[in-house]
């Protein structure tokens, strides 16, 4: 399979946004003390966070259904494959529940724990929104409360063909941050 090409994002969110975000959220749920800040302004920050996750997930989300095209045409071109029922559905499964080990070995290097959940609210999403959503544009409850809707969705995409399961054991492909695609693309060409 080709390899899994993950961009950067280009929204300007400074990791610390996102720490503001999680910490607000503690203090709202009252699981830490809230510093003397007002709960508007945790709101806005909870809020204003969890819209950067989301933009960021349907970038992630791009990305994986550029992937999973690509995975699609070469499953069409392969004698034998094209009629065994492997459809997008079998793809974003692989990713979120069987992926080859390496790649999955080098999510928990990269400190991505949950990649099950990432790449499922990042496909979810994809499929929710042909746009990356403005903040007007969600409702406080979604922005809130988005990660349970993903789940929900992402389950009604894996519903909503029937497919077959794959595994990473046999369908191997492996990961890369673009700009290290780039230096092994360039090491490669120049022959070193």
């Amino acid at each position: 399979m080709p390899p899994l090409i993950l961009h950067p994002f280009n929204e300007r969110v400074s990791p610390a946004t996102l720490m503001e975000n999680s910490k607000a959220a503690l203090m709202l749920s009252g699981l830490i003390p809230s510093e003397g800040i007002d709960r508007e302004e945790l709101k806005r920050r909870l809020l204003t966070g969890r819209h950067a996750e989301i933009r960021m997930l349907y970038f992630l989300g791009k990305d994986v259904f550029r992937w999973i095209g690509q995975c699609i045409e070469i499953a069409e071109r392969t004698p034998g494959l094209e009629s065994t029922g492997v459809k997008r559905q079998s793809f974003a499964g692989l990713l979120t529940a069987r992926p080859p080990a390496p790649v999955r070995e080098k999510l928990i290097r990269w400190g991505v724990a949950d990649y099950p959940a990432v790449f499922a609210r990042a496909i979810s999403l994809n499929t929710l929104f042909a746009e990356p959503p403005e903040f007007h544009a969600l409702a406080e409850d979604f922005l809130r409360y988005y990660h349970g809707s993903a789940s929900l969705l992402y389950q009604a995409f894996l519903d909503s063909e029937p497919h077959r399961a794959i595994d990473g054991k046999y369908f191997q492909f492996e990961l890369y941050a673009s700009g290290e695609y780039t230096k092994l693309l360039e090491t490669q060409w120049s022959g070193e």
